[in-house]
């Protein structure tokens, strides 16, 4: 039994489930949000909103042109405006309108070309889903589970990384009948019960990719809410 609060894999697994690989279910779900195989080719701009407890809301927009590897994120809070900007290898950042910044301004806003890398990494990877599992390195388990979640029944694929690409555990959380991305959750060590899931809702279709307009993110010890992203 998994040790996540609210998550009971059930003892007789569904013919559906036992039919399919996980291979066979990732095309599935692939087929529902990337349905013309956009993703490869995205060219486009998104802006989002995050709201954390006891902060400011953080506006970022994010544009990539994915065939050219160029990235741009910029960040708008409390009256500052930031960014960095990638080009193939090269990194710019910004800060108010201006690339000359202080020593203690590149601390303060964590300016950075490895934060900035992170960053791009990380709204790649999640909007990208669950187009990104393809990627070289992403070890797909074949196995297919069902799984019971917040009173829901999911097909739920179990993804790991090659060393030196990821070291988290994810699971990925699909309706067994359209094959929507609904729920995933990351372990860093799963016998601790470390890590987060969140709750994804409502769908914004943008460049024919049907990316979750909300998500909701919360621990997995105990069910604390860290967070909502906004697609606007």
């Amino acid at each position: 039994m998994f040790p996540l609060l609210g998550i009971i894999p059930l003892l007789a697994i569904p013919t559906l489930a036992q039919e399919l690989t996980g291979p066979e279910l990732l095309e599935k779900t692939i087929a529902y949000h990337d349905p013309d195989n956009n993703w490869k080719t995205f060219k486009g701009t998104l802006e989002v909103t995050m709201e954390t407890p006891n902060s400011s809301k953080r506006i970022s927009k994010i544009g990539m042109d994915l065939p050219k590897s160029v990235f741009e994120l910029h960040i708008t809070k409390d009256g500052d405006s930031y960014g960095y900007k990638f080009n193939g290898d090269t990194c710019e950042t910004s800060l108010n309108g201006t690339s000359q910044i202080s020593e203690a301004d590149i601390k303060k806003f964590r300016l950075t070309c490895e934060r900035g890398k992170t960053m791009r990494d990380y709204y790649t990877y999640l909007y990208g889903l669950p187009m990104k599992l393809k990627d070289p390195g992403t070890l797909v388990h074949k196995t297919v589970q069902r799984r019971t979640f917040k009173g829901k029944e999911y097909l739920v694929l179990k993804v790991n990384y090659d060393e030196g690409v990821g070291k988290d555990t994810w699971y990925f959380y699909f309706d067994p009948q359209t094959y929507a991305m609904e729920v995933y959750q990351f372990y860093h060590e799963e016998p601790k019960n470390d890590g987060e899931y969140i709750l994804l809702s409502g769908l914004e279709e943008i460049n024919g990719i049907k990316m979750p307009k909300t998500r909701k993110w919360y621990y997995n010890k105990d069910d604390k809410f860290l967070g909502v992203d906004l697609l606007n």
